[in-house]
C-alpha cells in the first residue's frame, strides 16, 4: 500500500508489476514527489521511473502492462518439444528427419540446437566396436560414435524411468510423438511409455500432461470384466492397416503438451462413429470411465475437451483435405483394381440455421433449401474414396473437370473412367474429358428424347459379374451426340417394356458389364442414405463461418424482378387478348357486320390491350439493360459466408474410414453367414455393442466376447476374432498384440 500524508494512493500485490509502475506514476503527476524520490522509495532506478512516465503518456495504462508477442529470445515450442529435438539429434538424426517428425522446419530445429548449445560427438567420444560373429571370430572393428548427455536428456537408447507392463518400446522404436523406424510397409504407431500403474488413476500422466512434458497419454489397459462396447475393438485392426493414425501424424503433427493428444483423439472420433456417437454431444449419454476403457485411459475425454480438440486440429484451413487425400492414396495402394472405375456424385446437407447460404434443390426432401454439396467419389465397389466440398452447389457438369484433377492427385495417371447420373450429361464435358491429356472415360444415361429401339434388336445377356449372376435385355449400338461427338449406346429393356440408354466411351467392355457398371451407381446412393442414418453424415458439427468469395456471380435480383414484372405483364395481355377473342367469337353480325363497328363496340377492351402490350416492350428493353449475373458482392449488404469447412471435413473423412473398417467386417462375416447379404451389416452393428472381458497377458492384450443372441451368430462372431487375431496387430501406442475369442456359453 502507497501512503502520502496519511492518504491512500495505490494498493496492489507485491508481483504486479503493472500497478506497481501506475502508483509510481500517480506519485509524480499529481505532485506527491519528485521521480528522484519516487524512484528511491521504490528502489527502481531514475531511468526506470522516467520510462513509466513516458509510457503512460504515450499509451495510458495499456501500455505500463507487459509487452504484447512472444518473448523475444525464447523458443514457441514447448520445452518437452525442445528436449525431443535435441534428443533425437543426439540420437544420430539429421535435422530433416526431426523437423519433419515434430512438425517444424529445418531451420527451426537448428535453432533450438544452437540455443541449447548442442555439439555433434568429438572423435574422442567414439569407441571401436567388434562384432563376434556365430562361430566366434570377430569381423571387422565398427566405429561408432558414443551418445553423450546433454542438458540432463539421456541418449536415445538408454533406459528411461520405469515403464508399464507391456509398453517398454522394442529396439529400433521411436520415443513418444516420433515415427517408427520399421522397413516395412506398415509403419507401426509409436509406442510411448506411462509413469502410472493403475488403469483406472492416471494421476501421474496427467500431471506430466499440465506441465508440459506429455503429448499424449500412453494406453495402459487393466483386467476388466463385462466392457460395453467392446466389440468396436475387432476394427481396430482394419483401423491400423488403413493407416489413419499414421497419416494423421504426418499432416497434423502434435496437438502440443496434452493428455489426451493426436492419436487419443483419432481413436476417440473413430471408435465413436463405430458405436454410433453421432457428434460429440452424444458422449453426454455415455459413461466415461466405461468408453475409456476401450482407449486404455481411466476415462475417455467428456464433449468439451472433444470440441477444443476438433478445433485445435481445425486451425489451419486445407489440412482436412491433405489428409483426406493421403488417406485416397493409402487406399489406391490397398485396391488397385478397383479404382479404375470412379463412381461420382453429390449430396446435399441441407441448412436449417439463421446464416444466408447458397440454396440448391434437396432431392430426397423435394424442395429448395440452403445447404452444401459435397461431392463424393466411390471406387467400383461403391466404397468412398475421396470427398471433395463444392463451392456454391456448383453443378456436377462445373464440378466434373475438378474432380477429375483432385482424383489424378491420389489415383496417378492410370486410365479412369466417371460413372456418373443425368446430372453429368453435357456433350461438350464428354468431348473435353476424352480429349484430355489423359483421357478419361464417361458412363452415364441418355438425357433427353430419344426413339425407343424395336424389340427385335435386344437380345438376352447372361452372366456373371463380380461373383453375382445377372441377366440383362439388351440392344448394343451407336449414337451421335448434338456435338457430332459418337459414343455407344447400350440399351437394356424391362418386361414392362421400359427402355433406359446408357451412353459410355468404353468400347472394350461387354454390354452386360456396362449394364453392371452403370445401374451399380444405385449402391452409392445406398451409401449416402446408410451413412446419413447411421454416421449422422448430415450433422453439423459446429457453427462457425468464414468468408465466401464475394465475386462469385450469381443471377441478377434486379433482373430477376423484372422478370417477375413481365411474367404478370404478359399474363395480363394474354387475359385481355382472350375476352377480345371471346368477343369476336360471340359478335352477332345483326348488330355488327364490319370489324370496324366491333372495333368502336369494344374499344375499352382495345385500349387496355394497347397499353398492355406498350408495358410489355417496355419492360423487355429494359430487362435487356441488366446483366444476367452479377457478383453475388454487389446483391446484398451483408457479408457473403459459408459453412466452416474444416472441421465438417475431418469428421467426414474420420467417419468414411470407419466405414471402410466396417464393410471390411461385413465381407469377413459374408465368409461365414450365408444371410449377410441383408442381415451382414445388422451384425456386425450387434458385434460392435456386445461386451467383453479385458485380459492383459505379458505382451498380449485378449478380448474374450460374450457369446450372441443364437449359435449360428456366435460361430460367425468366432470366426471373425480368428481372422481378426491372425493379424497380431499391436494396440497403436502400445507392444499388445490383439487376442480376440468368444467366451464358452455355461
Amino acid at each position: 500500500m502507497v501512503l502520502a500524508s496519511g492518504m491512500r494512493i495505490a494498493y496492489f500485490a507485491e508481483d504486479d508489476a503493472a500497478a506497481c509502475a501506475y502508483a509510481q506514476v500517480l506519485l509524480v503527476t499529481q505532485g506527491w514527489a519528485d521521480q528522484n524520490d519516487v524512484a528511491r522509495a521504490f528502489k527502481k532506478g531514475d531511468r526506470t521511473v522516467r520510462r513509466n512516465l513516458r509510457r503512460f503518456e504515450e499509451g495510458g495504462l495499456a501500455a505500463l502492462g507487459p509487452p504484447t508477442g512472444y518473448p523475444k529470445g525464447r523458443s514457441r515450442l514447448a520445452r518437452s518439444l525442445e528436449d525431443k529435438v535435441l534428443k533425437m539429434r543426439t540420437g544420430g538424426e539429421s535435422a530433416a528427419s526431426i523437423a519433419f517428425t515434430v512438425g517444424v522446419t529445418v531451420t527451426t530445429v537448428r535453432a533450438i540446437l544452437k540455443r541449447r548449445g548442442w555439439r555433434a560427438p568429438a572423435p574422442a567420444q567414439q569407441q571401436v566396436l567388434a562384432k563376434e560373429e556365430p562361430d566366434g571370430t570377430t569381423s571387422e572393428p565398427q566405429v561408432v560414435a558414443e551418445p553423450v548427455e546433454v542438458d540432463g536428456i539421456a541418449p536415445a537408447g538408454e533406459e528411461g524411468p520405469s515403464k508399464s507392463r507391456g509398453l517398454e518400446p522394442a529396439e529400433g522404436d521411436s520415443q513418444p510423438g516420433g515415427q517408427a523406424s520399421g522397413t516395412g510397409e506398415m509403419e507401426e504407431e509409436p509406442v510411448g511409455f506411462t509413469m502410472d500403474q493403475d488403469p483406472s488413476d492416471r494421476t501421474m500422466d496427467r500431471t506430466f500432461a499440465c506441465l508440459g512434458v506429455l503429448e499424449d497419454a500412453t494406453p495402459l489397459f487393466g483386467d476388466a470384466d463385462a466392457v460395453a462396447g467392446a466389440g468396436a475393438l475387432l476394427a481396430v485392426p482394419a483401423l491400423v492397416e488403413s493407416g489413419v493414425l499414421r497419416i494423421a501424424r504426418q499432416v497434423y503433427g502434435s496437438l502440443g503438451p496434452a493428455f489426451y493428444g493426436l492419436r487419443t483423439t483419432i481413436m476417440t472420433l473413430l471408435v465413436m462413429a463405430l458405436l454410433r456417437v453421432k457428434r460429440a454431444e452424444g458422449l453426454k449419454e455415455k459413461t466415461p470411465a466405461v468408453l475409456g476403457r476401450l482407449l486404455g485411459l481411466d476415462r475417455a475425454p467428456e464433449v468439451k475437451t472433444l470440441r477444443r480438440k476438433l478445433k485445435a486440429l481445425a486451425e489451419d484451413a486445407g489440412r482436412a483435405e491433405r489428409f483426406g487425400r493421403a488417406l485416397a492414396s493409402a487406399r489406391v495402394k490397398q485396391r488397385e483394381d478397383l479404382v479404375g472405375l470412379l463412381y461420382v456424385d453429390g449430396h446435399v446437407r441441407a441448412y436449417h440455421g439463421e446464416r444466408r447460404l447458397p440454396k440448391t434443390h434437396v432431392v430426397r426432401l423435394g424442395r429448395v433449401l440452403p445447404g452444401t454439396t459435397d461431392y463424393w467419389l466411390n471406387d467400383r465397389d461403391a466404397e468412398p474414396l475421396l470427398q471433395v466440398t463444392a463451392e456454391a452447389n456448383a453443378g456436377l457438369v462445373k464440378m466434373v473437370p475438378s474432380l477429375v484433377e483432385e482424383a489424378r492427385t491420389v489415383v496417378g495417371n492410370r486410365e479412369l473412367t466417371l460413372v456418373f447420373d443425368r446430372g453429368g450429361y453435357s456433350p461438350e464435358l464428354f468431348k473435353a474429358l476424352l480429349e484430355s491429356k489423359h483421357k478419361v472415360h464417361v458412363m452415364t444415361y441418355h438425357k433427353g428424347h430419344w426413339t425407343n429401339l424395336p424389340v427385335e434388336q435386344f437380345k438376352r445377356y447372361e452372366g456373371e459379374v463380380d461373383g453375382r449372376r445377372v441377366t440383362y435385355d439388351l440392344a448394343d449400338g451407336e449414337v451421335t451426340l448434338s456435338n457430332r461427338l459418337k459414343l455407344r449406346q447400350v440399351t437394356r429393356r424391362t418386361e414392362n417394356g421400359h427402355q433406359t440408354p446408357i451412353l459410355t466411351s468404353r468400347w472394350d467392355l461387354s454390354a452386360l458389364e456396362v449394364a453392371v457398371r452403370m445401374f451399380g451407381r444405385w449402391r452409392q446412393e445406398n451409401f449416402f442414405k446408410y451413412l446419413r442414418e447411421e454416421y449422422a453424415l448430415d450433422a453439423l458439427v459446429d457453427y462457425g463461418v468464414v468468408e465466401a468469395d464475394s465475386k462469385r456471380e450469381v443471377p441478377n435480383p434486379a433482373r430477376k424482378t423484372i422478370d417477375k414484372t413481365l411474367a404478370k405483364a404478359r399474363e395480363d395481355l394474354r387475359s385481355l387478348e382472350a375476352e377480345y377473342g371471346r368477343a369476336a367469337e360471340c359478335n352477332q353480325e345483326r348488330d355488327r357486320r364490319t370489324m370496324r363497328g366491333f372495333k368502336i363496340a369494344n374499344g375499352e377492351i382495345g385500349k387496355k390491350i394497347k397499353e398492355a402490350q406498350q408495358l410489355v416492350a417496355k419492360l423487355e428493353e429494359e430487362r435487356k439493360t441488366v446483366a444476367k449475373r452479377v457478383p453475388v458482392g454487389e446483391t446484398t449488404e451483408e457479408a457473403i459466408v459459408k459453412l466452416a469447412p474444416e472441421r465438417k471435413h475431418l469428421t467426414n473423412v474420420l467417419k468414411m474410414v470407419a466405414f471402410q473398417a466396417e464393410t471390411e467386417l461385413f465381407h469377413i462375416v459374408g465368409r461365414h453367414y450365408q444371410r449377410s447379404e441383408d442381415e451382414g451389416r445388422t451384425l456386425v452393428q450387434t458385434i460392435f455393442y456386445n461386451s467383453g472381458d479385458l485380459r492383459v497377458n505379458a505382451d498380449r492384450l485378449q478380448v474374450i466376447y460374450a457369446p450372441l443372441s443364437a449359435p449360428h451368430r456366435t460361430a460367425v462372431l468366432e470366426g471373425l476374432c480368428a481372422e481378426m487375431t491372425k493379424r497380431q496387430t499391436s494396440y497403436p501406442g502400445t507392444r499388445l498384440k490383439m487376442e480376440f475369442s468368444v467366451r464358452k456359453a455355461a
